[in-house]
């Protein structure tokens, strides 16, 4: 019999879907285990693939990690940023980001919880593409706290005066703390008190102008 053959585009599309499945399941592990565990021998056995099956997506462990942290940063943008966007610029744009963040946090869309503090804890003293990837990440986020607080302060809904480096810093600390009470010690109560603990920090840089006492 004559073998059948995809055409090249549905090979291709084909292709890619695989990719994003091992994907998934990567990210989800990795968040658990670390990156440094994620191994293509490991992967090949929590998928029940071939190692010769994930060598042809992926051709060495560090291609796997990069490839894992840009799957992480997709999802980030899906689960915290894009829904983020559809609140106005200003405060109300800095609150969506906390709670959707908080959200994506409590709701464990990673298994073991933020997939980039933990491999920001891990990678923090390693040299290399994957680390490098991941602090570009986390830069990323603080950028964009530290330009929406800039934007609400020409919206006049934030003292001038205020530091827009140091209130992104704030949302940031309260939010990962979050994170590390829930996973460390199994305290989920710590999204409550981070969700208060950013309002709170946002009411008091607020002006009067924005409707609120910044007192």
């Amino acid at each position: 019999m004559t073998p059948v053959t995809l055409h090249p585009e549905r090979a291709k599309q084909k292709g890619e879907r695989t990719r994003r499945a091992i994907l998934e399941v990567a990210v989800d592990l990795a968040s658990v285990e670390g990156l440094e565990g994620l191994t293509i021998g490991r992967l090949a056995s929590e998928l029940d693939m071939s190692k010769s099956g994930l060598f042809a997506h992926f051709g060495s462990k560090e291609e796997l990690q990069v490839a894992t942290v840009q799957a992480a940063r997709d999802i980030f943008l899906e689960e915290v940023i894009n829904p983020s966007l559809r609140a106005p610029r200003g405060i109300a744009r800095l609150e969506a980001l906390a709670d959707s963040w908080i959200s994506y946090g409590e709701r464990k869309v990673f298994r073991g919880g933020c997939f980039f503090d933990a491999a920001a804890t891990e990678f923090d003293g390693r040299p290399g593409a994957v680390r490098d990837l991941v602090a570009r990440n986390w830069a990323d986020w603080l950028a964009m706290l530290e330009t929406a607080v800039r934007k609400a302060q020409q919206a006049g809904e934030i003292d001038p005066a205020d530091d827009p480096r140091q209130i992104a810093y704030e949302m940031n600390a309260l939010t990962t703390a979050a994170n590390r009470s829930a996973q460390l010690l199994g305290d989920p109560t710590g999204w409550k008190h981070a969700r208060r603990a950013v309002h709170r920090l946002l009411a008091s840089v607020r002006t009067n102008r924005s409707g609120h006492s910044s007192e």
